[in-house]
């Protein structure tokens, strides 16, 4: 199964920070703020230290990308730009960032380029490279996933990343928002009469001719959100302990249940990763299927990264209440 290199704790809704104000009191006082020291404990429990809160950021995972543009910090370096914004528009970078590389192999050359005051990286990122970072500054590692509170994952990265970057005030804003966004899609779906209904989320992709289908359980991030949202995850597959990630094939599609609607995220940037138009258009277990011919496939909104943060969580609650109730 083709592996993502994946990092929980993701970014959501990208509004700027308010503008400070322009009085000489107003200036005093952001130099006071930004001149006292930080200590964090980070995922692998290791002790960070700041000299005060960070405002040259660079991060290794989309996820910590999402993070820090949704609580109004542009990070001087992201990994893989270009997929970024193929994958993530949920919360778009607001500023031209550098490439620093793959998110597996970030370039340490090219970060200490940038002369960062943090790193933002995961702990989907092996030790190695984590140690030759710290050569650069001070690394922040969030946790990746957490199969068992995928959302109290995300959005304790998010407050971790917001203590590091002194934007707390913004990270309780970006919190209350997405509750919000749980709360009205839970109500647009039960007055939808769709409360309860069997969802089974997936993504596949298409490798020598073959297609492999992930089903997104209910210990995965958008399983939890569904739930979240009074919707039953149909699939009984186990996923794997971290993102509750499983892996199937089209016969593996006729155990749900009669009566599940199938929904999923492609991507038109990669034809391999939208079989489910494609590759299985013409396949006959495929088309036999009840939700097939029911005409109950949806394919959601393009740019909703699965392993973000509370906004691509928001747009996928969006995306999804919508593609069930219209």
């Amino acid at each position: 199964m083709r592996r993502l290199l994946l990092t929980a704790a993701a970014t959501a809704a990208a509004l700027t920070l308010a503008a400070c104000g322009t009085t000489e009191p107003a200036a005093d006082k952001t130099e006071k703020k930004t001149s006292e020291a930080i200590t964090l404990k980070d995922g692998k429990g290791t002790e960070v230290k700041l000299d005060g809160p960070a405002t040259k950021v660079v991060a290794t995972e989309w996820n910590v990308v999402e993070s820090l543009v949704s609580l109004g910090v542009d990070p001087v370096g992201v990994a893989d730009v270009k997929g970024y914004r193929t994958w993530d528009a949920s919360a778009p970078l607001k500023n031209e960032p550098a490439d620093i590389g793959t998110r597996g192999e970030p370039s340490m050359d090219t970060i200490a380029s940038l002369a960062p005051d943090l790193i933002v990286a995961t702990t989907d990122l092996p030790p190695a490279a984590v140690k030759q970072l710290r050569e650069v500054a001070p690394v922040l590692e969030v946790t990746s996933a957490d199969g068992a509170h995928q959302i109290d994952r995300m959005l304790e990265n998010v407050d971790l990343i917001a203590r590091a970057t002194g934007t707390t005030d913004r990270a309780k804003t970006v919190r209350e928002d997405f509750e919000a966004k749980l709360d009205e899609g839970r109500k647009a779906l039960a007055g939808a009469g769709m409360a309860g209904q069997e969802i089974a989320f997936a993504d596949g992709y298409v490798t020598s001719n073959q297609v492999s289908v992930r089903p997104y359980t209910a210990t995965s991030l958008i399983g939890e959100v569904n739930e979240a949202i009074g919707l039953n995850n149909a699939w009984k597959v186990t996923g794997d302990e971290a993102y509750g990630l499983g892996s199937t094939d089209v016969e593996g599609l006729t155990a749900l249940p009669k009566g599940v609607r199938f929904a999923y995220i492609g991507n038109d940037e990669d034809p391999n990763a939208t079989p489910f138009t494609g590759a299985l258009a013409r396949n006959p277990v495929w088309k036999s299927l009840p939700f097939v011919k029911a005409g109950d496939v949806h394919r959601l909104d393009d740019g909703i990264w699965m392993f973000g943060g509370p906004a691509s969580m928001s747009a996928y609650v969006d995306a999804v209440v919508g593609a069930l109730t219209k």
